[in-house]
């Protein structure tokens, strides 16, 4: 089976969202997500419960989290190059995924192909 290796999306500035976002959670909260996320890199596509596409955007995934005191944790990713871009996390507070953070994500998507072409 092959990788499909995680990588944190990096802005133009040196910044990376995911990652900053990761160190405000709990430990256990960030392992619980890690975890996830070694999975479906070893796994993908590994399907639901764990990792779906989401509808309606295109090449766009969500790792889904169930992290401690019952909340639900999103992680939205793409895949370029044969690796898993992590482009916006954020833990859930309704049952929809909110239009702001998909929106984001869609945004940190275009720049990172926008830098891929210039490199």
């Amino acid at each position: 089976m092959k990788r499909l290796p995680a990588r944190f999306f990096r802005s133009a500035n040196g910044v990376e969202p995911v990652k900053d976002w990761l160190k405000t959670l709990d430990r256990e909260d960030c392992r619980i997500i890690g975890s996830d996320i070694k999975d479906i890199e070893f796994s993908f596509p590994i399907g639901l419960p764990l990792c779906r596409s989401l509808s309606g955007y295109k090449d766009l995934w969500e790792v889904r989290s169930k992290i401690t005191r019952g909340k639900i944790a999103r992680v939205i990713f793409y895949i370029s190059n044969g690796e898993m871009i992590l482009l916006n996390g954020f833990v859930k507070k309704s049952q929809k995924t909110p239009k702001k953070e998909i929106d984001l994500a869609v945004k940190r998507q275009q720049e990172h192909k926008r830098n891929e072409r210039q490199s």
